[in-house]
């Protein structure tokens, strides 16, 4: 039988990467690197989540997915065969790239891959800011003017945000991320990102970045103005704190807190995901546990023995949950 997974993480270099990851959460990044994505579960192709507890300790996420598919996955559907989500840790030392990832009707004839996500900003330096769909008004060829004269970021939205803001990224909605933020990103398991304009920046192999034009403009949601961060409210239920976040076929995501020491049974089907933001979470189911502490993730097989969160006074964590 399968348990509750924890994996060690895969980290990325970036160009507007940063070093938070390490004094946030200790990471253990490589010296002397600006690491801008910590990759907590993947089942990309090159980039398969080795497990890190347990007796399947060494094998990776693509092997439980070809050996244990429906154990994991219960009735859920796959990707292509794959994982269905990618769960990442984002240090954005300077602000990325202008950019879109192609929605469902388009991405196969671009060849690309669909990519839904959800930023929930775990720490922001003042006046951080994300830049996330248009401004009201901005037609496509004004958009298109913006790219040929370089002044293509004044036709973004531009989004104030602190800790504990979030947003939802449906495919085909331009945006980047400001400097100065570290976000939990919960997104389908995708790696096709179209670039419309990088501030003129250099790669870390000192060429400039390639950019995507035609693609991002047959990708753009032209009729997407000025979204709004996800409601902030939470609502009570037997001692525990629910913030819902989004509710999309792809996954739903809550944020759930507690001042309290609780315990939270995992009845949803399918798998689950936690991920800690402050605090620190037990999951359990029975013969198994795992202690995570913020920073970290777990993933709790469809199959899991009866799993549940038990919950430390003063956390906050994420739960991905299939629809």
């Amino acid at each position: 039988m399968l348990y509750p997974f924890i994996f060690h993480p895969i980290f990325k270099e970036r160009v507007w990467g940063g070093r938070k990851l390490e004094q946030l959460y200790g990471k253990a990044l490589p010296p002397g690197v600006l690491v801008g994505e910590s990759w907590e579960i993947s089942d990309r192709p090159g980039d398969a989540s080795i497990i890190a507890d347990g007796p399947l300790a060494g094998k990776d996420l693509r092997w439980v997915m070809e050996n244990h598919r429906e154990a994991l996955m219960g009735q859920v559907p796959a990707q292509n065969g794959r994982f269905p989500w990618l769960v990442k840790l984002l240090d954005a030392r300077e602000r990325l790239s202008l950019q879109v990832h192609p929605p469902a009707a388009k991405a196969a004839e671009l060849g690309g891959e669909p990519k839904t996500e959800m930023w929930y900003v775990a720490a922001a330096d003042p006046s951080a800011e994300m830049y996330v769909g248009l401004k009201r008004g901005v037609t496509r060829e004004a958009f298109e003017r913006g790219i040929q004269a370089g002044t293509v970021a004044d036709c973004f939205h531009r989004v104030p945000v602190n800790a504990e803001d979030a947003m939802f990224l449906p495919s085909g909605r331009v945006h980047a991320i400001g400097a100065g933020l570290v976000i939990f990103e919960i997104q389908q398991n995708s790696d096709t990102t179209y670039r419309v304009f990088d501030w003129n920046r250099l790669g870390l192999d000192g060429k400039p970045r390639s950019l995507h034009v035609p693609q991002s403009l047959a990708s753009i949601n032209f009729d997407d103005f000025e979204p709004s961060c996800l409601d902030r409210r939470y609502q009570s239920q037997n001692h525990l704190q629910f913030r819902p976040l989004v509710d999309d076929p792809i996954f739903r995501i809550r944020a759930i807190r507690s001042d309290a020491a609780e315990v939270l049974l995992l009845f949803a089907p399918g798998p689950k995901i936690l991920g800690i933001v402050e605090g620190r979470v037990e999951v359990a189911d029975g013969a198994n546990s795992v202690v995570l502490d913020k920073g970290r993730f777990c993933l709790v097989p469809a199959s899991a023995n009866a799993p549940e969160a038990r919950i430390e006074p003063g956390t906050t964590f994420l739960l991905v949950e299939a629809r």
